[in-house]
């Protein structure tokens, strides 16, 4: 959807975003990608509390790559994932219109957690990163919600012969929330989608460039699914 000769600057904008997409990871799996790690061992007495203060203490946030879409989570959608790369540093580009902007330079290097994914399928053109990031408050997530959310607005406007977003869409699950757009090539024919979405203290943006439909409302079950998983 990237190789209109008419996209200029943002054209160059999303190679530097795919290149920085894919050298940040420091895992590659075909099969998925890790849950959280379960906690191995019990003790009793005052061993006990003490070991339970000290994991308290260093559990941290909760939000991981476990967090973010899965392997599983294609089934129905007619893609068919490859290998997925991921990382906990939130160095990955965010999205096509960000250009080399990343969830930690939003975020200042504030955020308590960090997770990212990008999943490469069986064919060439589509690919789908994710970047979530978790904070200390819901009014924090809120705010970079917002900021997500005009960043991906930016690139409803656009020349002629140029890929853009469409209209943004509002979605709201028992999960959490988030409004999605349509993405469409410098013909006019829908290429993928975008969304912005947040549950409780976490947030994220998710998006597929390319895809195996025609139908412009396809990206909406994935922006769905990306909401459930990252729900606390």
């Amino acid at each position: 959807m990237f190789d209109n000769q008419a996209a200029g600057k943002k054209l160059s904008r999303r190679g530097r975003t795919a290149r920085v997409a894919t050298c940040v990871g420091t895992a590659l799996i075909a099969a998925g990608i890790g849950m959280h790690p379960a906690a191995a061992g019990t003790a009793t007495g005052s061993a006990s509390r003490a070991a339970a203060a000290t994991a308290s203490t260093l559990a941290g946030p909760r939000l991981g790559t476990g967090d973010l879409i899965q392997k599983a989570d294609f089934r129905q959608t007619g893609l068919s994932p490859v290998a997925a790369t991921v990382d906990t540093t939130g160095k990955q580009g965010l999205s096509a219109c960000s250009g080399e902007e990343t969830m930690r330079t939003l975020t200042e290097g504030k955020a308590d957690a960090y997770a990212d994914v990008t999943w490469t399928f069986d064919t060439k053109r589509p690919l789908l990163t994710e970047s979530a990031a978790e904070t200390s408050t819901t009014t924090s997530a809120a705010s970079y919600e917002k900021r997500l959310d005009q960043l991906v607005r930016s690139c409803q406007d656009e020349p002629a012969g140029h890929w853009y977003y469409g209209q943004g869409h509002a979605i709201t699950l028992k999960t959490g929330e988030g409004r999605w757009y349509p993405a469409f090539d410098g013909d006019g024919e829908a290429a993928g989608g975008v969304a912005v979405i947040r549950s409780g203290h976490r947030f994220g943006i998710v998006e597929l460039s390319g895809q195996p439909s025609d139908d412009p409302g396809y990206f909406e079950g994935i922006a769905a699914t990306a909401i459930n998983r990252l729900a606390a």
